[in-house]
């Protein structure tokens, strides 16, 4: 039997939102009157530091366009402006995650892949890339500097050294945009996210986020660009010691990968990943070369960590203060 590629598929069940001629993707829309406006503000930032410091994380002067522009346009817009990309690129993946202390998982490459992987994973999950109000994501290239992102509103950010503000001029005129002082997207107003993606018991091959998130962590390269040394919060406060639900994926003797979930404690995401792994070696076949890869590590809150356990915590909220693995069990594929 021909095998059918792995995809994605919006809930044909939504409405979709529009206002006099703009049309809102279907994960992102607003909740009260509003005057939507298509257009583009364009501003200048000046380099970050000393271009000679090697960190590559530095950007030169450049331009910044923030675009908005109806749904059914923005897949046509994203390619024109991607097209101005060299072939190798970073890319760059936004999720709305469900980590206790972190409202945005942000996942990047800081190694270079092909632009067209980049396409290929769009057009293979285009509904998850454009319509849903969860997900932003985009790509940047170092010579020359492009940055292009667009965001869970589906507003488009490009950020270009001056050699290429003419080109991307141009292709904003292709699309009859132009530049003024108030365009108006959802966020502009009071507007709600939702997730979009349908999901078909009898329809495998039509992925959920979780099962895209993990298909583009290991297509393009990403890593959750945190430092995996501390532990904080959004607001950069020290947490200490958390809990954690670790998501680790290991091969299976069948060719088909098998998952288990932990749950521990631990104080940075490195020693939350790497006790999750270790708490699988034992397990493993000794002729099994792949190691176990943790593919998400949320932090609980202790009411939270409780639910996921099933049972009381031993000994109360005051021993979550201890790095521990407090269980594993397996989710799907062989165990044994």
């Amino acid at each position: 039997m021909p095998v059918t590629q792995e995809r994605c598929e919006a809930d044909k069940s939504i409405e979709r939102v529009a206002v006099d001629e703009m049309v809102f993707p279907l994960g992102v829309y607003p909740i009260e009157p509003m005057e939507p406006k298509q257009g583009y503000t364009l501003e200048f930032e000046s380099a970050d530091g000393d271009d000679n410091s090697g960190d590559w994380e530095e950007w030169p002067d450049r331009y910044v366009f923030d675009i908005v522009i109806s749904a059914e346009r923005l897949p046509g817009l994203v390619q024109s402006l991607l097209a101005l990309m060299p072939q190798k690129i970073y890319p760059i993946l936004d999720v709305l995650g469900r980590d206790a202390f972190r409202e945005i998982d942000p996942y990047i490459s800081y190694e270079r892949i092909g632009l067209d992987q980049l396409l290929d994973g769009l057009i293979r999950f285009r509904d998850f890339f454009f319509e849903d109000g969860l997900i932003g994501f985009g790509a940047m290239s170092d010579n020359p500097f492009l940055y292009i992102f667009v965001d869970e509103h589906k507003i488009v950010t490009v950020r270009a050294e001056p050699v290429i503000k003419d080109r991307i001029e141009s292709v904003l005129r292709a699309f009859e945009l132009k530049e003024r002082d108030d365009p108006a997207g959802a966020d502009s107003v009071a507007h709600e996210h939702r997730g979009v993606l349908r999901i078909a018991e009898d329809r495998p091959e039509l992925l959920g986020v979780d099962e895209i998130v993990e298909r583009l962590r290991d297509d393009w390269r990403l890593l959750l660009n945190v430092d995996p040394e501390q532990n904080y919060d959004d607001r950069g406060r020290p947490l200490g010691v958390t809990a954690w639900r670790c998501l680790v994926r290991t091969p299976g003797k069948s060719g088909m990968g098998r998952y288990a979930e932990i749950l521990l404690t631990a104080d940075c995401l490195r020693e939350a990943e790497d006790m999750a792994a270790d708490a699988l070696i034992g397990e493993l076949d000794v002729d099994q070369l792949e190691e176990p890869v943790v593919i998400s590590a949320d932090r609980l809150g202790p009411k939270e960590f409780r639910r996921e356990l099933g049972e009381e915590i031993p000994g109360g909220e005051r021993s979550l203060g201890k790095p521990k693995v407090w269980s594993k069990r397996w989710l799907s594929g062989e165990t044994g």
